[in-house]
């Protein structure tokens, strides 16, 4: 699996290579591992770094196919039992870098967003850096407090949230919301050994209703993300099957509970042109516990009905095949019928000693209120106008009239 591939589609490396070659792991690193390895080779190559090195902007690509690939449990589950070919090519999204794209593609990306297209995009190079350098400014966002503000695009605004015992064994909610729609991600860093902070985990904004938002819950229990991305590719490949794969884009978050002390958030202007409003708020959630064990609930019953969905699926496509094969009869049995029941009138037709003729010349008068001549017999109007019949016999029994009376008379 050490030799490089080549693959189709824009969205991958013109050659792929082992990711644990690409990422300088081993087979057996734990998932921390791959996370930081990663992170410290996207900062090497990121384009934002190397503007004149075209050849890192491919090392960069490389670096992000990689990752997502051994990010990601199913996917490098597949990979280490088959390799590339367990791999669907077409499902591997990629993430792209809004300051290496230019005014015109940035609008042209900006449009699809609009549509929306869901289009996942990366941190810029400097805001990670400057965090690794734990050179940014760090506002404090007490619990049960929000804080709001307007952030330039590729910026990213930091908060420190600092909770004790009590409220990390609580757990913790840390939330961002637009109501000017904007487009943001949510940050989580943890402290490197240096002194700065690593990107750990990263939440992308989403449209509920008339707001955007996104949210990190550190409850002490499994709780989930939905990844759009997902669903919108299974609606491109296949539109009328999408609705059994809303589901899958349910991924489990990497983090579910916080120690106590400072931890570092950042909310990151993921808007295209202009500044990303906002609002961020932590909450401890003891006073939410009716909340937190419904979001508990209905997690469990999204994951058992993707299940069923799952299963739902196959029989779904069976009845599907099964309908389309007989509604193909149907239209065949149905030109079939027509077909004898034309020939049958065909047949009976043929029963008659009338000899169809076609009516030319003076049949066109019929349609004018004249009739036709027949032989040997007199036109009724010859002796003097069409109504020369009637009063020759209306004279006729006047006179027998006149007759009979005569005779009583006499």
């Amino acid at each position: 699996m050490g030799m490089g591939s080549k693959m189709e589609g824009p969205s991958t490396p013109a050659i792929r290579r082992d990711p644990y070659e690409v990422l300088s792991v081993s087979r057996d690193s734990t998932d921390q591992e791959i996370k930081t390895a990663y992170r410290k080779l996207a900062l090497k190559y990121h384009p934002d770094k190397n503007a004149s090195n075209p050849e890192a902007s491919e090392l960069f690509k490389e670096v992000a196919y990689s990752y997502s690939i051994l990010s990601d449990p199913e996917k490098r589950r597949q990979y280490d039992s088959a390799g590339f070919e367990a791999l669907d090519a077409d499902s591997m999204d990629m993430e792209i870098d809004l300051s290496n794209l230019g005014t015109v593609n940035t609008m042209f990306a900006a449009l699809f967003s609009k549509l929306g297209v869901p289009i996942k995009t990366t941190i810029s190079a400097n805001v990670l850096e400057e965090a690794l350098n734990g050179t940014v400014t760090v506002r404090p966002l007490p619990i049960g407090t929000s804080v709001s503000g307007k952030v330039e695009k590729q910026c990213a605004h930091f908060f420190g949230v600092t909770i004790n015992e009590q409220q990390a064994e609580s757990g913790i909610v840390i939330r961002v919301t637009s109501t000017a729609q904007s487009k943001f991600k949510l940050l989580y860093f943890e402290q490197d050994a240096n002194g700065g902070y690593g990107l750990a985990l990263q939440e992308d904004s989403e449209k509920t209703g008339k707001v955007t938002s996104t949210g990190m819950y550190f409850l002490h229990f499994q709780v989930y993300r939905m990844d759009s991305t997902v669903n919108a590719l299974a609606m491109a490949k296949d539109p009328e099957g999408a609705f059994f794969k809303r589901l899958e884009g349910l991924q489990p978050c990497e983090v579910s509970e916080l120690k106590p002390g400072t931890h570092i958030f950042a909310v990151y202007g993921d808007n295209f042109f202009k500044t990303a409003s906002y609002t961020i708020e932590a909450v401890c959630v003891k006073s939410y516990e009716d909340t937190t064990q419904k979001l508990k609930d209905v997690e469990a019953q999204i994951l058992r009905k993707r299940n069923e969905l799952r299963q739902f699926e196959s029989e779904y496509r069976k009845a599907l095949a099964r309908y389309q094969e007989v509604t193909d009869r149907y239209t065949k049995e149905k030109q079939s019928v027509d077909e004898l029941l034309k020939q049958r009138d065909g047949i009976h037709s043929s029963f008659t000693i009338v000899k169809s003729t076609n009516i030319t010349g003076n049949g066109s008068n019929l349609s004018n209120g004249s009739s036709s001549r027949i032989s040997g017999e007199e036109s009724p109007g010859e002796d003097g106008g069409s109504d020369g019949k009637d009063k020759s016999g209306k004279k006729k029994w006047f006179n027998l009239n006149l007759r009979g009376s005569d005779k009583r008379l006499i």
